[in-house]
């Protein structure tokens, strides 16, 4: 029984993470102003469409969905190209993030748009004309800058049982499996910033995936 306890226990410690994650703070404004001006420039480098290019002379929007992101990255030029593409798009949200909470220190509110500025300019490169890609890698990246493991680990493992067992089109599988994450952020990371953020980086998810958040629902048969 005691065992049984402290297995819950440690459970409890892996999923719950460090608390409190933010604690109210006064960063410097110029700081925040900063790491949100950072956050957006890193975003807005498509690398994806550096990488095509430089390796295959194709353009990953000619493909696909026609959005500048790794997938087509990785339809035009590889697997190799692709994963090295999603490294890069997951490392423009990370940077910036994890810089600016671990290493200088910004907490509360402030966070808010350092996490939302590499999605923005990812999703709305001026490199690109202000349209570029879906963001779920930066998505990966600006929430592992912020909690390291826990939030890219947990939605990647809600994504893959969703895609095993429920079968959803892939734009309701995004959506269900980020709702799942506001879930675990409201139990894991009861912050009002985190939560905003979350919900902020939700909005940015469907904003992107309009188009494609109409019946049916499910996969069909055929495919």
């Amino acid at each position: 029984m005691e065992g049984a306890i402290a297995d819950a226990g440690t459970l409890y410690g892996f999923l719950h993470g460090p608390q409190p994650l933010l604690l109210p703070g006064e960063p410097s404004l110029w700081t925040a102003v900063f790491w949100t001006v950072v956050g957006f420039v890193m975003g807005s480098l498509p690398f994806a469409v550096l990488l095509a290019w430089l390796f295959a002379r194709r353009d990953p929007r000619d493909v696909g969905d026609h959005y500048p992101g790794s997938a087509n990255a990785w339809r035009v030029a590889g697997p190799v190209v692709g994963l090295l593409a999603v490294i890069l798009e997951g490392m423009k949200g990370f940077i910036p993030v994890a810089l600016a909470y671990w290493r200088w220190h910004v907490t509360g509110w402030a966070i808010l748009p350092i996490m939302a500025a590499p999605l923005l300019g990812h999703m709305f490169s001026p490199f690109l004309r202000g349209r570029g890609g879906k963001g779920i890698a930066v998505t990966f990246g600006v929430w592992m800058g912020l909690t390291v493991w826990r939030v890219p680990m947990f939605f990647g493992l809600v994504l893959c049982l969703l895609v095993l067992f429920v079968r959803l089109e892939d734009a309701w599988t995004l959506m269900l499996g980020w709702f799942v994450i506001l879930v675990y952020l409201l139990w894991a990371y009861p912050s009002a910033p985190v939560l905003v953020t979350g919900i902020t980086n939700y909005g940015l998810l469907i904003q992107r995936h309009i188009q494609d958040l109409h019946p049916p629902f499910f996969k069909t048969r055929q495919e």
